[in-house]
């Protein structure tokens, strides 16, 4: 048998699930986040589902990870000290920056610049110079470089190395010589180049980019490597791991640990990925995503089955030129904490979080504040009789407890704050979800809503009554999802370059020459990993702008479109794109940016699996009777299990479906049905 595995970890629970190749059986666990070690958490993963599966973890050959290692490290300002060469007289690169400051027109009044993460101190410029041409101006000075390399390694602070001349996306001849010196100064540092992390134009997000590259690359490769070495152990050496990036595609460890600056937006990639296999595979290719976990929700839009990637990714004030999945976050989760301000005495639900250490009240591990899983408890949403999942225990008293802090501070009676916590949370996600889709030309009602992680199944039918995105779909194991979609995405790469030709000065003959030489880049280290050539699929990208704009759309062609339409298929499409977002068109002035090929392995198939048991009646997959809090009035219903519910079936609201990794709640005046992959599809009741 061979198995592969996905990981994902959360800021309360890591998530696993294990998936037999051949039958397509899954085997899903669900275990709390370790914030000190999340490789702990992991491992202690890997040892229950194998227990409660009965695999031997010698079987699984496969481990693809979603991690957020490299998030924390900005996030907490805990990355390495890190040492900037750059050309003499732009010293001061990072500190310049962009005259942007977050917190809207008055954000300058409060805004406080956070340290470079390229201190001054550890910056040293190198007298060199490429020209705006590409063609050198000023030769390397090699011995006084060496000397002031020599002088910033004595000091003992630095950590990482970031190499970033300027016009080196040009040429990369300066930045080359400066790496070996480097190299023979600071011994096995790791060390970044612009040219080889983001060889493209603007030297602030060069510069930037490269730095959070350096700044994440230690605390990345310790964990990768770590991690790495312990499944070796446990799983022989001919495991294999790979890690999810950003963009939504795998990178191996190694690659891993090269370019950490791509793996920031790793978490929230993988639900992407998980809703659009599962979706797609049931014919719903536009959905919108809501992946509601303990800390936050992460939305996001899919169109024709494909993700919108950016091609930029921010965490926190950290803005760099990496791809990400257009992944919005806002500090909605079961764990975020509500509370009522003295002074204006209104509720208010987050953005704090009890995360996984103290937790909800009602998880028992010494939280007392009141949550978003409280008020669900409270209301009857998470029935505290029947286990979460079976693995957890919920102490309903302890919840009312926490909840009464809130009807105390409002005056007002225990189930209308319950209900009212669960309201503001709702909205705060719906106002996420504008932001995807309202906000960028999309109606929602054109779309599927797809709610899933450990939270979101059970506020996925108000999410639906609020956006009137129907179906509302649950996928299986929506608690576990971003580890299926880690299990079940491609190895991928991608190489880039500065093009900055007009479309009117250029023809497909040559474009695709020098594409196809990005294809061989990106192509590289796909090789490097073991993997075959002929096993590559290749995808080109662009990026457009009319002349004189300072912004630009992405478009998205193969080979054969461009050899059969010519450069046609990116200006047409650019037009479409731009006449739908801001009303108008150009007939010509058509710029091409940037030009980039990834590259994909294809991946090996999964053997579907079966869906519920057919000879079941709904009576059969019954529970329990239940009652829950709705709309001011409790309402009985029925507690089924997920496991048994197959394609004939159909649950009316009110109830609730219960499964290992999450609860789904189906509204009085709504139904849910199976489809034929195992997605839950909740729409209004005929």
């Amino acid at each position: 048998m061979s198995y592969r595995l996905g990981v994902d970890v959360g800021g309360t629970f890591t998530d696993l699930l294990l998936i037999n190749e051949i039958s397509g059986q899954t085997y899903t666990a669900k275990v709390p986040s370790t914030p000190h070690d999340s490789s702990e958490g992991v491992l202690n993963g890997i040892a229950r589902i194998c227990q409660e599966s009965g695999v031997d973890p010698k079987q699984i050959h496969r481990v693809m990870h979603g991690t957020t290692v490299a998030t924390n490290a900005v996030l907490t300002e805990k990355g390495a000290k890190v040492g900037l060469v750059t050309t003499q007289g732009y010293e001061q690169t990072l500190q310049v920056a962009r005259s942007f400051c977050p917190g809207g027109l008055g954000g300058w009044v409060s805004f406080v610049k956070k340290a470079l993460l390229a201190p001054l101190e550890l910056t040293i410029g190198a007298n060199e110079r490429i020209g705006a041409d590409g063609k050198v101006v000023t030769k390397l000075d090699k011995e006084a470089l060496r000397s002031s390399m020599q002088k910033l390694a004595d000091k003992g602070e630095v950590e990482a190395i970031t190499i970033c001349f300027i016009n080196s996306y040009l040429n990369n001849e300066h930045e080359k010589q400066a790496k070996e010196i480097a190299q023979q100064v600071f011994a096995d540092m790791p060390i970044s180049i612009s040219s080889e992390v983001v060889p493209e134009m603007q030297e602030y997000e060069r510069t930037e980019t490269t730095v959070v590259n350096s700044y994440v690359r230690p605390e990345v490769a310790k964990y990768v490597n770590n991690l790495q070495n312990a499944l070796i152990d446990r799983m022989g050496e001919d495991v294999q791991l790979s890690i999810l990036r950003s963009d939504g595609g795998l990178a191996s460890g190694r690659a891993s640990a090269d370019s950490p600056v791509n793996l920031l937006m790793s978490g929230p990639a993988g639900g992407v990925s998980g809703a659009i296999y599962f979706c797609s595979r049931a014919g719903y290719n536009d959905i919108l995503t809501f992946d509601m976990g303990g800390t936050s929700t992460d939305v996001a839009l899919i169109q024709n089955a494909k993700a919108k990637v950016r091609r930029e990714t921010i965490v926190g004030d950290v803005r760099v030129r990496a791809p990400s999945v257009d992944v919005r976050t806002v500090g909605a989760g079961g764990g975020s904490i509500a509370f009522v301000p003295e002074l204006t005495k209104a509720l208010r639900v987050g953005p704090e979080s009890a995360g996984a250490v103290p937790g909800p009240a009602a998880y028992m591990k010494g939280g007392e504040e009141p949550t978003v899983c409280d008020a669900n408890v409270v209301l009857g949403y998470l029935p505290a009789d029947v286990q979460l999942g079976g693995a957890m225990a919920i102490d309903r008293e302890a919840a009312v407890k926490a909840v009464q802090k809130v009807a105390d501070g409002m005056g007002i009676d225990l189930m209308d704050a319950a209900e009212g916590i669960i309201k503001i949370v709702n909205e705060a996600m719906f106002g996420a979800l504008r932001l995807v889709s309202v906000e960028q030309g999309y109606d929602p009602r054109d779309f599927a809503l797809v709610g899933f992680g450990g939270a979101g199944p059970l506020h996925a039918n108000a999410l639906g009554i609020l956006t009137e995105a129907w179906p509302v779909i649950v996928p299986p194991g929506p608690g576990v999802l971003c580890a299926y979609g880690d299990a079940t995405t491609q190895v991928q790469d991608e190489a880039a370059r500065t093009y900055l030709t007009l479309a009117q000065d250029t023809d497909a003959k040559t474009l695709l020459s020098d594409l196809n030489d990005l294809k061989d880049r990106a192509s590289e280290s796909l090789i490097a990993d073991g993997i075959s050539k002929d096993d590559l699929e290749v995808i080109y990208q662009a990026d457009l702008r009319y002349a004189g704009q300072a912004f630009e759309i992405s478009v998205e062609f193969s080979e054969q479109q461009l050899k059969d339409q010519g450069l046609d298929v990116l200006t047409g499409f650019f037009d479409k794109e731009h006449e739908k977002l801001f009303t108008f068109k150009l007939e010509n002035g058509h710029e091409i940016l940037m030009i980039r090929a990834v590259v994909k392995a294809q991946s090996s198939p999964i053997a579907e699996r079966n869906i519920g048991q057919a000879d079941f009646a709904l009576s059969d997959c019954k529970i329990q009777d239940t009652r829950f809090f709705y709309d001011g009035q409790w309402h009985d219903g029925v507690i089924y299990d997920r496991k048994k519910l197959h394609q004939e079936l159909v649950v009316a609201g009110p109830a609730i479906v219960n499964e290992m990794d999450s609860t789904t709640v189906i509204l009085p005046g709504y139904q849910a049905s199976i489809d034929g992959v195992g997605n839950l599809l909740i729409n209004p009741a005929v």
